[in-house]
């Protein structure tokens, strides 16, 4: 018996072109696999979303918000991809039933939120970049972006949803773009932003889960608003991947802050890892031991409610 090689890598940096020749590899081996593109970036790259099975519950994750965090785009590539096998071949998911589990809950990811940000912390902004005089006096005269968060317009995406935003930008107090916490002119001024929050719209997820980096913690409050089983999914994310449930204040305008404070339900942000951003690649082994536990662990916990 022959064991299929993993398609999503570990091994190289993990930009917009190798999610793409991934995404394309994986819906030729599962040809079960929904891909829809929700919206484009700056620079027009299509922003895709990929779904594994069918059932009534909807779970969306998403990753690489931030472009220096763009690790954990492979961390939701190869999760998609154990996910989609599993359920093509009726095998176990880390030990689960993925048959039952997909009956019960359709996984959604987003794996690249930001392709612009990512490709110039992976490769900078060369000669022919259409944005590079902008993006080197934001970066006060370097060639180094390895440190960059924001898009390729300067704003932090993460800082861009209509939850308390005013309270954020006077938090911030970042007067313009740059490489991180600029929350722009105004929320959803993105369309990266735009795009994510109109598709969480149409989609009506019950649950969403923002891979970030670094920390090992997860964040599932926002101003009381969470409902009563956001607690219990987090201890169990919490127990299954050894992370620690933070209830975190003094945080405004995030994708899960607007997801928990536009329709009361669980939203959670992973912060994978640990260290200094960006996580190096050897990382990325015991990072997805880690994440795809508390990831299963929030399926899960839909596929068992009613």
């Amino acid at each position: 018996m022959t064991t299929e090689r993993s398609i999503v890598s570990f091994e190289r940096p993990y930009g917009y072109a190798e999610m793409n020749r991934d995404v394309e590899r994986l819906r030729g081996a599962c040809p079960d696999l929904e891909v829809t593109r929700f919206g484009s970036s700056v620079m027009g790259k299509p922003l895709l979303a990929i779904r594994v099975g069918g059932g009534p519950k909807r779970v969306f994750v998403n990753a690489a918000f931030h472009a220096n965090e763009w690790i954990t785009t492979p961390l939701a590539m190869r999760f998609v991809e154990e996910a989609a096998r599993a359920l093509r071949d009726g095998a176990p998911l880390l030990g689960r039933d993925a048959a039952a589990l997909f009956g019960r809950v359709a996984l959604w990811v987003a794996p690249m939120v930001n392709p612009d940000g990512v490709e110039l912390v992976l490769r900078g902004a060369g000669e022919e970049h259409p944005h590079r005089a902008e993006l080197l006096e934001w970066n006060g005269g370097s060639e180094d972006f390895s440190g960059w968060k924001a898009n390729v317009r300067g704003v932090d995406l993460n800082d861009q949803f209509p939850a308390f935003w005013e309270v954020e930008r006077n938090r911030r107090a970042v007067g313009g773009p740059g490489p991180r916490d600029y929350t722009g002119e105004a929320p959803l001024s993105e369309p990266e932003a735009r795009a994510i929050a109109r598709f969480t719209e149409a989609m009506d997820f019950d649950a969403v889960v923002a891979l970030h980096t670094q920390g090992r913690e997860i964040y599932w409050n926002y101003r009381d608003a969470e409902p009563p089983e956001s607690e219990r999914i987090v201890s169990r994310m919490a127990s299954a991947s050894g992370y620690e449930a933070v209830k975190l204040t003094g945080s405004d305008a995030g994708y899960k802050d607007w997801f928990i404070h536009r329709w009361g339900r669980p939203g959670f942000t992973v912060e994978a890892g640990f260290g200094e951003n960006p996580l190096p690649l050897a990382a990325l082994p015991s990072m997805y031991e880690e994440t795809s536990a508390l990831l299963l662990e929030a399926l899960l916990a839909y596929a068992e409610s009613n």
